[in-house]
């Protein structure tokens, strides 16, 4: 295949996943929606919402290191259409259990644990892919394209969501995503996932995997920067749990907001995103990186804070939403100007045969806080004000990054930029 035809090929791989990972993120938001204010609802605990989030966080963690060595031996477009059947069965076998019996907590849960190893191999792998997807020019355009699906998809997941709860069976949320995911998976299977990818070294599939494992963690301990940002990940994701956990809870628990309205707060996140995502696109890459996201991370610290604000003050309901709605489009405006420098980065610095171990070891240790953060929160907003939750860890969050993104830090980072 000559330039001419991969670049078009590329060009198809650009349109394609990002009409895929729309759809794909689409059905999982309104099927997480369901679930969240299904489970709030029957039980009107943080804490039982707490756990399943809980039980999809451990398997990330448990199983991304093992699926980012899986995705440098073997073929990483199997690893996606794979992972992403198992999603679908994973909840076809909650609806039909539903079906025969009808929800209940533990059945939930059991299928977050199996939806959650399932979407681990899936999304590492494809992550790890899309160096080999499109060409070096269009990483960023490749990156910001992949966060506006997602956006897209996270402003109409909510909505759908809250406009259908109440008014349809849970099994309808359940079906969406199922149609979701085989549709997805269809579009996926037309890729080509070695269009750019380089020739292997004959010596890397003898390893075992344990020594695979290993060997990418040697890597990712000779190189500084990637090092920093993964502990930087580590506790920020400590702290923002303090949103996952208490943000529906707050809104749905003690504000009284209704599910559609809390809808339309979670649908202004993605609408943050899509925007900041759309500039990203159209944009040149950033020159310093670490400095840029330090910068927003600041800013998502000082948000964290402000959702205190209406738990201090007497607002009437539209302010509520309003204010909500306008804190969340900041905090997802800012969560693109994190993610999606430091991402393109990394795709662009990771040699390709440790790419999928890289990624997979990143999304470990991002997620690593967060089942500690989870249990603790969840279990701090049934006995502390959430006032002060909200304060506190928008405080903590601002020394937390000062000290993982000290100067010494940007300067590393602007060195392995140069080299």
């Amino acid at each position: 295949m000559n330039e001419e035809e991969k670049f078009k090929k590329a060009t198809y791989h650009l349109k394609t996943f990002l009409i895929s990972k729309m759809v794909s993120a689409l059905g999982a938001n309104v099927y997480a929606f369901g679930m969240s204010m299904y489970i709030l609802s029957l039980t009107g605990s943080a804490f039982s919402f707490a756990a399943n989030l809980i039980f999809s966080i451990v398997p990330r963690i448990v199983f991304s290191p093992i699926a980012g060595v899986m995705g440098d031996r073997y073929s990483r477009k199997k690893l996606v259409i794979v992972g992403q059947l198992g999603e679908a069965a994973a909840i076809t076998g909650l609806l039909i259990y539903s079906i025969l019996f009808g929800l209940s907590l533990p059945a939930i849960y059991c299928t977050t644990v199996i939806y959650s190893v399932c979407s681990t191999f899936s999304s590492v792998a494809f992550t790890a892919s899309l160096g080999n997807l499109v060409d070096r020019g269009r990483m960023q355009k490749a990156m910001s394209f992949n966060q506006i699906s997602y956006s897209v998809s996270g402003i109409g997941g909510p909505i759908v969501g809250g406009l259908l709860f109440g008014f349809v069976s849970i099994q309808l949320f359940l079906i969406i995503n199922i149609a979701a995911l085989i549709i997805t998976t269809t579009l996926e299977a037309t890729m080509n996932f070695t269009l750019f990818k380089r020739e292997e070294s004959t010596g890397e599939k003898e390893e075992t995997m344990v020594g695979s494992l290993r060997e990418g963690w040697r890597y990712v301990r000779k190189k500084p920067v990637i090092k920093s940002i993964l502990l930087t990940a580590l506790w920020i994701n400590l702290f923002l749990t303090c949103l996952n956990v208490g943000g529906d809870y707050v809104l749905l628990e003690q504000l009284k907001v209704r599910p559609q309205h809390i809808g339309i707060v979670e649908a202004a996140g993605a609408i943050g995103m899509l925007l900041t995502s759309i500039y990203f696109a159209s944009r040149a890459n950033v020159k310093n990186p670490l400095l840029f996201s330090k910068r927003a991370i600041l800013g998502l610290s000082l948000l964290i804070a402000a959702f205190a604000l209406p738990l201090i003050f007497s607002l009437s309901y539209p302010i509520v939403i309003t204010f909500y709605s306008i804190a969340m489009l900041l905090f997802g405006s800012l969560g693109i100007l994190t993610n999606t420098p430091i991402l393109v980065m990394l795709q662009n610095s990771i040699d390709e045969e440790y790419r999928g171990r890289v990624f997979g070891i990143l999304e470990m240790m991002a997620m690593g806080m967060m089942p500690v953060g989870t249990i603790i929160y969840g279990l701090l907003f049934d006995l502390v004000p959430a006032a002060y939750l909200f304060m506190g860890s928008g405080i903590m969050l601002i020394g937390v990054t000062m000290i993982c993104l000290n100067s010494g830090v940007i300067k590393q980072g602007e060195i392995a930029l140069l080299n």
